[in-house]
């Protein structure tokens, strides 16, 4: 299996000067942990997750370019489970955007691929 297979297409997106309230009513409000930041050209430019926003709970008036992860870790639509299981696993992270030509065509969670083994589309080896 690939990406393209267990990816979730209609990905929740949001801007970078969204207000981090705003990011956090998208989040509880789709109940997910994390959104790709894309630009006016639709290309991913960050990530905010629930930590982000944890991290500045005190403080007032911050953007999501302030606090979302400048760091992308992303993925092609051909990139084997096997190889996104073992980066989400690696890099302790939950989530990976699936990404062609620079725009975001998807996303795969830690969920989308233990729905994939419950469906039995994957199965786990004893190695």
């Amino acid at each position: 299996m690939i990406a393209r297979d267990i990816m979730t297409h209609k990905v929740c997106t949001i801007r970078p000067e969204a207000s981090a309230q705003e990011a956090a009513q998208l989040l509880d409000e789709k109940r997910i942990s994390g959104l790709p930041v894309v630009n006016e050209n639709g290309n991913i430019i960050g990530i905010i997750t629930e930590a982000d926003i944890i991290s500045k709970v005190d403080r007032e008036g911050l953007h999501v370019s302030d606090i979302m992860s400048h760091e992308i870790i992303s993925v092609s639509e051909e990139t084997p489970v096997s190889e996104i299981a073992l980066l989400l696993t690696q890099r302790k992270i939950k989530r990976v955007p699936v990404v062609q030509d620079d725009k975001l065509v998807g996303i795969v969670s830690r969920a989308d691929i233990v729905h994939a083994v419950a469906q039995g589309h994957l199965i786990i080896r004893p190695w």
